[in-house]
């Protein structure tokens, strides 16, 4: 983040209707700890021993500049952060960046008030009340599965649930219109906690500083203008977010997909994060003559641009929630976490998605003939037209819902409310 905006200077800067200040503090890490910390599984740990005493200072600098801290929060990955709040006796609240049903997932494991799949029942279904489907053992968040091999994440985030207590509101990136039934089911279950849908946030805060943004890369306005010579809904876009990296094996057979389809595209294949051994993606050749690759594109603007048709994504809540949004179909390839979660809401809930895979656990190389059929039933034909009318209809939605009056708007005022009354 600090590579990203260049801020050192800590002045207030533009976001939306009101300011942000960055402040960093420094976890004493270089480039080549990260890789030993993390196969060691110290980096959190260390994480949490500086966070503690450096968040603890933050606020007595605020406090002595007579700019007392109102309200900490803080996302699942870092759950301590509510013990600083309780300690300093200040109001505390989660911004939880998955879905509610996601959130009901791992409250409904932490609390045992659902069967899961276990190691001597690993393909159990889940049923959770007011849920509009039920589980397949491979459609709950895979850290929530035996199997899974990111366990410390499921650590740290069934921690959070554990201190939900301990917080005044939980802010979800939703909104009520489309998770209505299990943000009900959740209020009732969780009194002492307003569990509050804020999203669509990406909507909400708009920046007309040109410092601040999420992305280390610099934007590729090439892009834009790529995407302004195509004809309407011509284009099918492919990214797989920051984190996920797909098998070489399942690339190659994407890109030959691709050229089977006989459909144009822009393709986001970033480098490997730097510290972690992973290999750089090689696309043929071929495919360079029949669309865009780049190492970065701003997707918002990419998602709401005519041109594109669908969107092949790892199904991330942030990319979901941006697709639903932005009017635009998803052909699912989740690998792991929510993702496998979010794609059987598109495809069966949602009604925006086509299923490509079923994530990592499926250990299955999805074919180039079924990517080939998979993008053309989501840009060509009836089902194709159905998936962008449903998608349509989720775009209207979210745009009620952040704006004046809507439902998203209300809840975030009077959260903001309770914070200026000291109502928590």
């Amino acid at each position: 983040m600090r590579q990203a905006n260049e801020i050192q200077d800590g002045l207030l800067k533009p976001v939306g209707l009101g300011f942000l200040r960055f402040e960093f503090f420094d976890d004493g890490y270089t480039p080549d700890d990260l890789e030993n910390k993390q196969k060691s599984g110290l980096l959190f740990t260390d994480l949490e021993v500086a966070g503690k005493r450096e968040i603890k200072k933050l606020i007595k600098r605020y406090e002595e500049m007579k700019q007392p801290v109102r309200c900490l929060i803080n996302n699942a990955f870092v759950p301590w952060v509510c013990d600083v709040a309780a300690e300093l006796q200040i109001p505390s609240a989660v911004l939880w960046v998955q879905s509610c049903a996601c959130l009901a997932a791992y409250y409904y494991y932490q609390h045992q008030l659902a069967k899961f799949p276990t190691e001597t029942e690993p393909e159990i279904d889940v049923e959770v009340p007011f849920m509009p489907l039920v589980w397949k053992h491979d459609e709950i968040p895979s850290f929530l599965h035996p199997s899974c091999r990111f366990s410390i994440f499921t650590d740290h985030i069934l921690q959070q649930i554990k201190r939900l207590p301990n917080t005044f509101s939980v802010l979800i990136d939703t909104f009520e219109e489309l998770e209505r039934d299990i943000i009900d089911h959740m209020s009732q279950l969780c009194p002492e906690v307003i569990i509050n849908p804020i999203g669509p946030l990406f909507m909400r805060a708009k920046t007309t500083s040109p410092d601040v943004k999420g992305d280390i890369s610099d934007s590729v306005n090439q892009c834009m203008e790529w995407l302004d010579s195509k004809g309407p809904s011509s284009i099918v876009y492919i990214s797989f977010g920051t984190v996920v990296h797909v098998k070489q094996e399942q690339i190659d057979e994407i890109a030959h997909g691709l050229l089977n389809s006989g459909l144009s595209f822009l393709w986001v294949v970033r480098p490997p994060i730097e510290g972690l051994s992973l290999e750089t993606h090689v696309l043929p050749r071929e495919l360079e003559d029949k669309g865009m690759i780049v190492e970065w594109c701003p997707q918002e603007r990419v998602l709401a641009h005519p041109a594109v048709a669908c969107f092949l994504s790892h199904c991330g809540w942030n990319s979901t929630v941006e697709a639903l949004s932005s009017g635009v179909p998803i052909v699912c390839l989740p690998q792991w976490g929510d993702q496998v979660t979010n794609a059987v809401y598109l495809v069966d809930v949602f009604k925006t998605g086509v299923r490509l895979g079923r994530g990592e656990a499926d250990e299955k190389i999805v074919s180039r003939e079924v990517v080939a059929e998979k993008l053309l039933e989501a840009t060509v034909g009836e089902k194709a037209v159905e998936l962008r009318e449903n998608a349509r209809r989720w775009k209207k939605e979210a745009e009620a819902t952040v704006g004046y009056g809507g439902s998203s708007d209300k809840n975030f005022g009077e959260f903001v409310d309770k914070l200026v009354a000291n109502i928590w």
